[in-house]
């Protein structure tokens, strides 16, 4: 089996190009199957004895510790590795191809509403972890993230580059989003005001983020850490990570009337359909939408007769 892993692990990085936190979360899943397979056969499986009744076993170890989106996703990473397998003869077939992950329950997802979004990005401190530096930055990346509906990959990876202004007008250019794509977002000029005075407060020369290591920029964990300590001073009673705000973005420009493919472009969605979901809980623009109910004629009503003088 270590040859075969070896050989995923060149392929997500060569072939489908596939971020670290992607390649760790596969290589993460693929592991923990052969940890479960080690004590279910009582020693290190061979990559043939990963059959159908090995792999259904784990994933129906994985309920009850574990929702239904986490199942799935590790799935996914079983059935990447076992198609790479097929196409390198290493086996017949996939042992994962007929099962079938668990169904999501359809909940409506939890967002920021715009007084929630303002009172996230003023609780900034003070902190006694972090100096002034460090709260100008933190504060900067989440209005970028909300500002341009960014992933927070994505707004890590920023360079100072990627900050474009042209003539009257600012853009973002995202690179290498999701799936590998290009993209362009609005800056607007606030939030370029608001990069302008960041900028020369912490000195960033090739990272708009820098981290705390020297030339790399701020990392996932560090972030989240951030919006935890944020969130905790703004004592907002919601759940917040930083995927929340741009979630708040595709809400608020819904309920603004933007049209949704335009979202869709914005957000680097591949499927308008995903992008269709904001639409469930864009309560100011479904909720406001005229019932049928309002438009049923009504019969005019009918006047009673006038009483007759009370002397009669």
């Amino acid at each position: 089996m270590d040859e075969a892993l070896a050989l995923f692990r060149q392929y997500l990085t060569a072939e489908k190009r596939a971020s670290v936190h992607t390649q760790r979360a596969y290589l993460h899943d693929l592991e923990e199957l052969r940890a479960f397979a080690t004590k279910t056969l009582g020693h290190p499986p061979a990559l043939d004895e990963l059959d159908v009744v090995v792999c259904r076993s784990y994933l129906a170890s994985l309920h009850g510790a574990n929702d239904a989106v986490t199942i799935g996703r590790k799935l996914s990473s079983l059935r990447a590795f076992f198609r790479l397998a097929v196409r390198r003869r290493l086996v017949r077939s996939s042992p994962v191809a007929a099962l079938r992950a668990p169904k999501r329950a359809k909940r409506l997802p939890m967002f920021l509403g715009k007084e929630d979004v303002g009172r996230l990005l003023d609780a900034r401190g003070p902190r006694p972890d972090a100096g002034a530096d460090q709260l100008a930055l933190e504060s900067a990346l989440f209005e970028v993230i909300y500002g341009a509906g960014l992933r927070v990959s994505e707004a890590c990876g920023l360079d100072v580059g990627d900050i474009e202004v042209d003539g009257g007008r600012a853009y973002v250019r995202v690179r290498q989003g999701k799936g590998r794509k290009d993209r362009y977002v609005m800056l607007s000029p606030a939030l370029l005001e608001t990069l302008r005075a960041y900028w020369p407060t912490v000195h960033a020369r090739e990272w708009l983020f820098p981290g705390d290591l020297p030339g790399q920029p701020i990392t996932r964990d560090a972030v989240g850490n951030a919006c935890r300590k944020a969130h905790h001073l703004s004592d907002l009673a919601k759940p917040v990570t930083p995927h929340s705000l741009r979630h708040a973005f595709a809400v608020h420009l819904l309920e603004a009337g933007t049209d949704v493919r335009t979202i869709q472009l914005l957000l680097g969605h591949r499927s308008l359909a995903t992008t269709a979901q904001y639409l469930r809980i864009a309560t100011s623009t479904v909720c406001a939408t005229a019932s049928p109910f309002d438009l049923l004629p009504r019969p005019i009503p009918i006047e009673p007769p006038p009483k007759p003088p009370a002397h009669f």
